[in-house]
């Protein structure tokens, strides 16, 4: 799945005027325990809601999103009866049409769905995404230059030609892609700079247990969550030595991470020439912190390196409310070309 992988990387590097929203679907056979359909979304890589047809209900991340959904109830019913009941339905039906073809009535099957836009402010420019991937691996994607299909391995090439003949629904996501997705991305902007507008600063310490352990670069009490934290000597990136934790929640909604750095080998003379780096999505200055003796907390005394006050660029955090709107949109514009063909099985297998 190394396209897939790309893009959920791509999903946490934004620059502050480039913006996304990307969708997530993964429907399941033949796995217990596991929910057969499960749905989520980001804008700018902040995760905004999450269903599951288990739960009947969507689970919303951000506040904001609540109050919206107190003000219009109809969209939640809708959303809720569309993510727990018709899509997890239509893309069964599809992986039971895809297991037919490809002859694999047996076993287990999982039918993955990437869709999204990004929209650069500066610019005006946006493009789309859309990508299928079945049993782990790259399946289909629409090309919207050619608006073809491109089949990602030979498996795939029969399912191609047939999609590649429905030009209607060809058409209709261009169209999603294009024009839709960019349009509720904008429109998610600007609901989410005037509702909830939030950055954290950082406070960034050197830490470590004894003398002969690893230097820890933490960094604490951050948002959001898109970050970098990395060692340098002399100005270049170290990748020996050096230990990346993940990003972690805080409890206050803030998250934390560390960057270890394995000074073993590292002479005391040599020290001056380390620093650690963290960057934060939106904002342009880095904070570097020195490898110094004297700036290291530890078991024996107390010093902390604190971040200079100063005002980050504020990065918008946006909702999942016209998001989740547009990962429906994408989904049942996926089956409803084959509809008046040969029957419901055949349809949404063709369709998708």
């Amino acid at each position: 799945m190394k396209i897939l992988l790309l893009l959920l990387l791509l999903c946490h590097v934004s620059s502050p005027v480039k913006h996304s929203a990307t969708f997530f679907i993964t429907a399941s056979s033949g796995i217990p325990n596991v929910p057969e359909f499960m749905a989520t979304g980001q804008v700018d890589g902040v995760h905004g809601g999450y269903c599951d047809i288990n739960a009947k209900r969507i689970e919303l991340k951000l506040d904001w999103a609540n109050n919206f959904f107190d003000k219009n109830p109809d969209v939640l019913e809708r959303l809720t009866a569309e993510c727990s009941d018709f899509l997890p339905k239509l893309f069964k039906v599809t992986i039971s049409g895809l297991t037919l073809v490809l002859n694999q009535r047996e076993g287990v099957h999982i039918l993955q769905m990437i869709t999204g836009c990004e929209w650069d402010e500066e610019t005006g420019e946006d493009n789309g995404i859309l990508l299928f991937a079945y049993n782990g691996e790259d399946f289909l994607s629409l090309d919207l230059k050619t608006l073809t299909w491109v089949a990602l391995k030979p498996e795939a090439v029969i399912i191609k030609l047939a999609w590649d003949a429905d030009k209607p629904a060809i058409k209709y996501y261009e169209n999603l892609l294009t024009q839709l997705c960019p349009e509720w991305l904008k429109k998610s902007m600007e609901y989410g700079r005037s509702s909830l507008l939030r950055t954290e600063r950082p406070s960034v310490s050197l830490l470590q247990k004894t003398p002969s352990s690893p230097v820890s670069c933490h960094a604490t009490g951050f948002y959001p969550d898109r970050a970098m934290m990395f060692w340098r000597k002399d100005g270049e990136e170290l990748d020996e030595d050096v230990d990346r934790g993940e990003i972690l929640p805080n409890h206050d909604g803030t998250f934390q991470m560390r960057a270890d750095l394995n000074i073993s080998s590292v002479s005391p003379e040599d020290w001056r020439r380390y620093d650690c780096v963290f960057q934060l999505s939106g904002v342009k200055e880095d904070i570097i912190t020195k490898l110094d003796k004297a700036g290291i907390r530890t078991n024996l005394g107390k010093t902390e390196i604190r971040v200079p006050p100063s005002e980050f660029p504020a990065a918008a955090v946006i909702g999942v409310v016209v998001g989740l709107l547009l990962l429906l949109l994408c989904i049942s514009g996926l089956f409803i070309w084959r509809r008046n063909n040969n029957g419901e099985e055949q349809q949404c297998f063709h369709s998708l």
